[in-house]
């Protein structure tokens, strides 16, 4: 998944320190030594007793890291469901939604993404492979540009090519040309499809062009997303673009279609 920046792995070994830092300070911690003694930690040598048993026991902070990522990850996931749920609207049934494959699909995958993210231009080949093979799947597709001016260029003019037919030509064409997505770039395209390109360029600059891109951008922070791409099946969420996407994509096609969405969707 491409985003603009992640944190570094050190931020989570220095709060699970803090946090035992504060375990102690606050009523006092008994260190369990793997050879079966105890340890009382006492308030003036903590900062020493914490140290001597994390360099003797490395393996604790992995145990903890492992189980506080597993603890974040599960708080996320519970709050993508609500999101998803509070959302399921304008995440599956927006007013003017950028539809692909049926529009009358039983199943909607829904994909967030940017022209310029190479996962997602890579990923795009088995969103087209699922749109083929199975005829009654429906895709929304959300324009999120979050790589700068000409990744929203190049959504503007994509949203702006629906007015004349043409979206899904421009936004294939604009994830599978060579180097940057663009305004210019996708002038060129337009051209090419045949567009009006100076009743383009007035749909770019449109109010509802706007509206669009402003809606998405509030919509994925509401679902806490941090880079593309981003997908739904149903309310089963694939984040990036793993390896396996087509046949995640099938499984979970499937599996909603057999027993619905557990959120609303």
């Amino acid at each position: 998944m491409a985003n603009k920046s992640s944190g570094p792995q050190g931020v989570v070994v220095a709060a699970l320190v803090a946090a035992l830092v504060a375990l102690v300070i606050n009523g006092g911690f008994y260190l369990f030594a793997r050879d079966g003694g105890v340890e009382q930690a006492q308030p003036t040598n903590i900062e020493q007793t914490i140290r001597n048993y994390l360099v003797q026991n490395p393996e604790v902070l992995v145990e903890m890291q492992a189980v506080f990522e597993r603890r974040q990850a599960d708080v996320r996931q519970e709050a993508r469901q609500k999101a998803i749920s509070e959302n399921a609207a304008k995440l599956f049934r927006p007013d003017n939604a950028l539809v692909a494959g049926n529009p009358d699909g039983d199943v909607t995958v829904v994909e967030f993404f940017d022209y310029n993210c190479g996962y997602c231009r890579r990923a795009f080949k088995d969103l087209v492979k699922l749109i083929e093979n199975d005829k009654n799947v429906r895709v929304v597709l959300k324009e999120f540009p979050i790589f700068g001016e000409p990744s929203e260029a190049a959504a503007r003019a994509a949203i702006a090519a629906e007015k004349q037919g043409k979206y899904f030509e421009m936004h294939s064409a604009l994830l599978e040309t060579s180097g940057r997505a663009s305004e210019e770039k996708a002038m060129e395209i337009a051209e090419e499809l045949g567009l009006d390109t100076d009743q383009l360029k007035k749909d770019m600059a449109s109010a509802e062009v706007d509206m669009v891109l402003k809606n998405t951008a509030a919509l994925a922070e509401q679902m806490g997303l941090e880079g593309t791409p981003f997908y739904l099946v149903g309310d089963k969420a694939i984040p990036g673009a793993p390896e396996n996407l087509y046949e995640l994509f099938v499984e979970n096609v499937s599996e909603i279609r057999k027993n619905g969405c557990t959120a609303t969707c």
